[in-house]
């Protein structure tokens, strides 16, 4: 079975977005931080986007792998499995 792309996407985007969430609420309370972006905490609100996108891209990637496990190995003409498309 192959690994789908999605997953470890996933993974990652979900790692970046908490990283960037959990600094954008360390850094919350300080003044002066994010006056460049009008007082608005673009590490918190990037952070979350990160977070929801990797968390999406995981759960379809498994959702298509209980998919393909489900279907089972198809079978050639000469009674080998396909392997690939």
């Amino acid at each position: 079975m192959s690994l789908d792309l999605r997953i470890p996407m996933g993974l990652m985007f979900t790692l970046v977005g908490v990283i960037l969430s959990s600094f954008g609420l360390a850094t919350k309370d300080r003044p002066g931080f994010y006056a460049q972006s009008l007082g608005i905490n673009v590490n918190l609100w990037w952070g979350l986007v990160l977070l929801a996108f990797g968390l999406t891209m995981f759960l379809l990637g498994r959702r298509g792998q209980r998919r393909l496990a489900k279907l089972g190995p198809e079978l050639a003409k000469d009674g080998e499995e396909r392997r690939g498309h």
